[in-house]
């Protein structure tokens, strides 16, 4: 892969997701210390907040789309990063619970608004064709600068005291000042008229997107098989050492940076995308039972077992990445990205809102039973998706993106 795409809105973009998502790196890995023994939350209070926040990016989502086609994407996008910017470099003043409810809702607001922005940016400033490989550039991107800001989010962790987390959160928010003024450089992408008859908010009434948006958002479960079922799996249910994880975590940032654009490939016309989502499904699946094996054997045999579960997980996430973003721009009006893109969103924020109960309580819950369940689910998942997008593409004009389905 490429460092950075050829010059234009692409790299533009690129450049400033790198920018963006260190900062986010860096709150990630210290957003839970910093607010449980800097603020004095407790852990169950942090939990709810970031649940608000979540549903408030959620319902948020569709709205802040219609909004950026409205007033252009661009200016959407600058003017989310900048409020996300302001929303963040105000946690230093966060003293109590309601506080920390009110800048977390809003700071999901300005993200919503970024979101489905960038959604429409990318539609309007890319070729049709090249739509899903900038999209994967961009999380091959965002990969590469959570993992720079968590390694320097570390050196807060370390010194633990109030004036390191002060000192991460400004970078932050200096972070996210720093892509909207990348964002400028991007070209102007004119706004669209509002509908002079019928909704506003036509994504929300298009019920084979909805349905597809629906089926993705559940799939998009799987990101936390990685980053919360299988640590405490391995923590507590195998016989493998705990640095596993670690090792599993590098292995499949490593892979996605690497793969991603590469996996792209097969999903830019709607037939690719839908047969990628079903293969997403299907690996995923195969990676829930090697994972429910691994329970069973010794420490080899269950090392082994977890690095096959992994690369299986990780090939399926690719694929179901390029496969979302191959259909939401497929199915998409040429005169509504913005809204379609932040109803896709939507899915993932629902996606990651159901996750932390069902993934754990299935996995854990149930232990191998549970792992079967969920490979189960993702099967399906994947294997709903080609019917509905060939159900959503009888209700639309055939565009060289939206090819009929033959899958």
């Amino acid at each position: 892969m490429r460092l950075l795409p050829p010059p234009g809105p692409a790299r533009i973009l690129t450049i400033g997701t790198l920018v963006k998502t260190v900062g986010r790196g860096l709150w990630l890995v210290a957003s839970a210390l910093f607010l449980t023994r800097s603020v004095g939350l407790s852990a169950t209070q942090v939990g709810v907040g970031l649940t608000i926040s979540a549903l408030v990016g959620v319902l948020a989502s569709a709205p802040s789309g219609y909004l950026a086609d409205r007033v252009g994407p661009r200016g959407a996008q600058v003017g989310g990063l900048i409020a996300a910017s302001v929303l963040t470099a105000g946690l230093i003043t966060v003293r109590s619970f309601p506080a920390f409810l009110l800048v977390g809702a809003a700071t999901a607001l300005a993200d919503a608004v970024e979101r489905g922005a960038r959604g429409a940016l990318i539609a309007g400033s890319i070729p049709a064709d090249q739509r899903v490989h900038t999209r994967a550039y961009l999380r091959a991107t965002t990969n590469v600068g959570i993992s720079v800001g968590a390694v320097l989010g570390g050196f807060a962790i370390a010194a633990d005291t109030r004036a390191g987390y002060l000192t991460l959160i400004l970078t932050t928010a200096a972070a996210s000042l720093a892509a909207a003024a990348i964002s400028v450089r991007l070209p102007t992408v004119a706004p669209v008229a509002a509908p002079t008859r019928g909704p506003r908010l036509v994504a929300l009434r298009d019920r084979p997107f909805l349905a597809f948006t629906l089926l993705d958002g559940l799939m998009s479960m799987h990101f936390s098989l990685l980053t919360l079922a299988l640590p405490l799996w391995i923590a507590g249910h195998t016989t493998a050492p705990a640095w596993m994880i670690s090792v599993l975590t590098l292995v499949n940032t490593a892979l996605v940076v690497l793969l991603q654009v590469r996996a792209a490939r097969s999903a830019v016309t709607l037939p690719g995308a839908a047969r990628a989502s079903r293969r997403a499904g299907a690996v995923i699946a195969l990676a829930c039972v090697l994972f429910a094996a691994s329970g069973a054997l010794p420490t080899p045999g269950a090392i082994g077992l977890l690095c096959c579960g992994s690369l299986a997980h990780v090939i399926g996430e690719l694929w179901h990445s390029a496969a979302g973003w191959g259909i939401s721009f497929g199915l998409a009006p040429a005169d509504a990205h913005g809204q379609y893109q932040g109803t896709y969103g939507m899915g993932y924020e629902l996606g990651k809102m159901l996750a932390p109960v069902v993934v754990t309580s299935l996995a854990l819950g149930w232990g191998v039973l549970g792992w079967l369940a969920l490979g189960g689910l993702f099967l399906l998942l994947g294997a709903l998706v080609p019917p509905v997008v060939r159900w959503a593409g009888r209700t639309r004009p055939t565009s060289p993106v939206a090819a009929p389905l033959t899958v």
